[in-house]
C-alpha cells in the first residue's frame, strides 16, 4: 500500500511540477532568453532597461530589451515561445546603461555610456518582419541617462551633448512629428542647478513631472502652458534618504513609490501625494536587508512591481499604502557572491496580455506571469485575491530546502513535514521576525520520495508538496 501511495504521489507531482531553478512565489516562469554575448565589467553585466509594445493592428506583443551592445525586439505573442525578431546595434559594445520608451509605432533609445554614443529612433511598424532605424546620431544629443514619454512629449534626464558641448539636467521634446523631435525646453533655463543639478529619472502625468533628482531628493515640477518649468514642491530629508533614483504613481494619483539607489540596501518609500503641500511617507518596502530597490512600476491602484537587484522582482499589494504586503516575487538571480549592482534591473507589466517582461543584468530576459487570480484582477477588478504565503525550493530537493514566508512578521509559525502516510518526519516552531522571512531546513536524513510541508499560524494554514531526490 505504501508503494502504491508513493507511486500516486510521484505521478501527480510529475504531472503538475516544473523544476524550480528560480525561487518564486505566486509568479510563474513562462520563458527565459539570454541572447546577448557581450559582457561588461567583472560582474558580467549584459542587460539593462526593458519596455514593451503592443502592435494592435496585428494583435502582437513585443518585449524591447537593452543590452551592452544593442537593443533586442522580441515577439512574445506566444509568451512560452518568444522569438528574437530583430535588433539594433549600438555605437559601441560594453555599455552598462540603455533605456527605451515607445510612442505610436516608434521606439526611442538612449544610453549614458561614454562616447562615442548616439540617440536612436526606430520604426517598429514592419514587425514582426523587422525594424527600421530612422535616426542614429548626435543631432539632438549624444547621451541621456533616462527617458519618459507622456502624451506627445519626450522627457530626457541627464542629457549630454556631443563632444562635451553641454549638459542639461532635463529636456523635453515635442513628438508632434515622431520622426523629428523638437526641443521645447531645458530644465536649467527655469530651475537653477543649485536646486536641481541632476534628473536621474522622471515619471510624468499630463505635464506634471515627478523628478528623481539624486542626492537633491524628489521634486514635483510643472511644464506650463507657456512651455516653461515651474517647481511645485520638493520632498527631501525623508527617512532612509539617499540617491533618489526613480518613481511611479497609482492611477488615482494619490500614492507614489520611489527608490533610493545609493547607499546600498535602502528600502523603497511609499508616499501620499494627495496634497503636494503635505507629502507624507506612509510606509517603506524592501525585499531584504542586503538587496537594493531599483525601479518601481505600478499597475492600477493596487500593484507595485519593484526591481530589487539581487533579490529579483517583487510584487507588492499597496492598496492600503500604509500597510503594504508582499504578494509575490521571482528571483532572477539565485546565485550568490555577486556585487551590489547585479540582478534584476527593471520590468514591464503593461502589455494587454498582462505577462511581465523582466531583465536581469547577468542572467537575461524572463517572461513571467502572476498566478490566475492575479491575472484576473490587475487592471480589471481590483478585488481581493487569495495567494500563497510561502514557497519552498529547490523542488526536487536533495539535502536541504529553503523557505520564504511572506507577511507573517512577529508571528509564530509551526512547520511540519509529513510523508505520504501522514507520519511526521520533521517539526519546528518558527519565530518570524521580518515581513519576508527566509530559513533553511536540512533534509539529508529524509529518504527519496514525496513529502508534504505544512505551515500553520494565526492566519496561515497552507501545505505544499515536495520531492526528495538524491
Amino acid at each position: 500500500m505504501r508503494k502504491l501511495l508513493l507511486l500516486i504521489c510521484l505521478v501527480n507531482l510529475t504531472n503538475n511540477f516544473t523544476a524550480q531553478t528560480y525561487p518564486s512565489l505566486n509568479i510563474n516562469l513562462l520563458a527565459h532568453l539570454n541572447p546577448e554575448t557581450d559582457a561588461t565589467g567583472t560582474d558580467g553585466r549584459k542587460y539593462s532597461g526593458c519596455w514593451g509594445w503592443a502592435q494592435t493592428n496585428k494583435n502582437r506583443e513585443y518585449a524591447i530589451v537593452g543590452t551592452s551592445s544593442q537593443t533586442y525586439f522580441i515577439d512574445v505573442t506566444n509568451p512560452a515561445s518568444p522569438v528574437v525578431v530583430d535588433s539594433v546595434k549600438a555605437k559601441h559594445a560594453g555599455c552598462t546603461w540603455r533605456e527605451m520608451k515607445t510612442y505610436q509605432n516608434y521606439c526611442y533609445i538612449v544610453s549614458d555610456d561614454a562616447p562615442p554614443n548616439t540617440f536612436q529612433i526606430v520604426d517598429m511598424q514592419y514587425l514582426p518582419d523587422s525594424v527600421h532605424v530612422i535616426h542614429n546620431g548626435t543631432t539632438y544629443f549624444e547621451r541621456s541617462h533616462t527617458i519618459f514619454i507622456d502624451n506627445d512629449k519626450m522627457y530626457c534626464g541627464s542629457v549630454t551633448e556631443a563632444s562635451g558641448a553641454g549638459y542639461s539636467t532635463m529636456r523635453v521634446y515635442s513628438l508632434a512629428t515622431p520622426t523629428a523631435p523638437v526641443l521645447i525646453r531645458k530644465l536649467e533655463q527655469d530651475i537653477n542647478t543649485t536646486i536641481i543639478d541632476v534628473v536621474h529619472d522622471m515619471y510624468v502625468r499630463n505635464d506634471t513631472i515627478y523628478a528623481s533628482c539624486g542626492f537633491k531628493g524628489f521634486h514635483i515640477l510643472k511644464l506650463t502652458a507657456s512651455n516653461t518649468f515651474s517647481l511645485m514642491q520638493s520632498y527631501t530629508g525623508y527617512a532612509y534618504s539617499g540617491y533618489n533614483h526613480s518613481s511611479w504613481q497609482t492611477d488615482d494619483r494619490k500614492t507614489m513609490v520611489f527608490a533610493d539607489e545609493v547607499g546600498a540596501h535602502l528600502p523603497a518609500k511609499v508616499i501620499d501625494v494627495t496634497n503636494f503641500n503635505n507629502i507624507t511617507l506612509v510606509d517603506t518596502i524592501r525585499s531584504s536587508y542586503t538587496a537594493t530597490a531599483h525601479n518601481p512600476y505600478i499597475v492600477g491602484n493596487r500593484w507595485c512591481w519593484l526591481s530589487s537587484y539581487q533579490d529579483g522582482l517583487y510584487l507588492y499589494d499597496i492598496s492600503n499604502p500604509s500597510n503594504t504586503t508582499i504578494y509575490g516575487y521571482f528571483d532572477t538571480q539565485p546565485q550568490t557572491g555577486t556585487t551590489n549592482y547585479s540582478g534584476n534591473w527593471g520590468a514591464y507589466p503593461y502589455l494587454p496580455s498582462k505577462i511581465i517582461i523582466a531583465c536581469d543584468m547577468q542572467n537575461g530576459i524572463f517572461i513571467l506571469e502572476g498566478d490566475n487570480t492575479y491575472q484576473g484582477s490587475v487592471g480589471i477588478g481590483e478585488q481581493s485575491s487569495q495567494s500563497s504565503m510561502f514557497s519552498v525550493y529547490p523542488n526536487p530537493a536533495k539535502d536541504e530546502i529553503h523557505f520564504l514566508i511572506a507577511n507573517q512578521s512577529h508571528k509564530n509559525i509551526q512547520c511540519t513535514i509529513t510523508d505520504v502516510l501522514g507520519k511526521v518526519v520533521y517539526t519546528e516552531s518558527l519565530n518570524i521576525d521580518d515581513a519576508f522571512y527566509k530559513t533553511t531546513i536540512h533534509t539529508s536524513a529524509l529518504h527519496n520520495g514525496c513529502y508534504f510541508v505544512t505551515l500553520k499560524g494565526n492566519n496561515l494554514n497552507e501545505t505544499k508538496k515536495i520531492l526528495i531526490q538524491k
